[in-house]
């Protein structure tokens, strides 16, 4: 049998109506950097790119980042699914390949987008959005479409 002093049963007491009274802030504040929901769609000379990701790259924050879908559609996550991106213009990267074979990639954006360093995207993220539209093209690429680059084998 355990006894426990007054004080301590004070203290015990104390403490289990605290942390009930606080339990309705619990979520509120997670202690990651506050996000906002964003969605919107991809685009490459008018048509939506339905393969890849979106990368969103806060300077001293976590990246956010979204699959593309039907339509070019993204939303964005960055601790959480669909949690959204931290406020802020932030560069952004298009990643939109698929890997065919050890030796082969299939692009279906420019590899100069592939990099937040290179893409020349950025977004503004001051509130909730779902009308984000990001603009690719071919132009300038050297490619005008869809391409496979072939690697040598080892």
């Amino acid at each position: 049998m355990i006894r426990m002093h007054s004080f301590d049963r004070q203290a015990c007491l104390l403490s289990a109506c605290l942390a009930l009274g606080l339990m309705p802030f619990a979520g509120c504040g997670d202690g990651r950097p506050r996000r906002i929901p964003v969605s919107g769609r991809v685009l490459i000379d008018g048509r939506p790119l339905e393969v890849g990701f979106i990368r969103v790259v806060p300077r001293g924050n976590r990246p956010a980042t979204g699959a593309l879908g039907a339509g070019g559609r993204f939303t964005l996550s960055t601790f959480e699914e669909n949690d959204g991106c931290v406020p802020g213009r932030h560069r952004v990267a298009v990643i939109a390949k698929k890997d065919l074979s050890p030796t082969a990639i299939r692009w279906f954006a420019p590899k100069t987008y592939r990099s937040p360093a290179t893409s020349g995207l950025e977004i503004e993220v001051g509130g909730p959005r779902d009308d984000v539209e990001i603009l690719l093209t071919w132009k300038r690429s050297g490619h005008q479409g869809p391409f496979t680059e072939h690697f040598e084998g080892e």
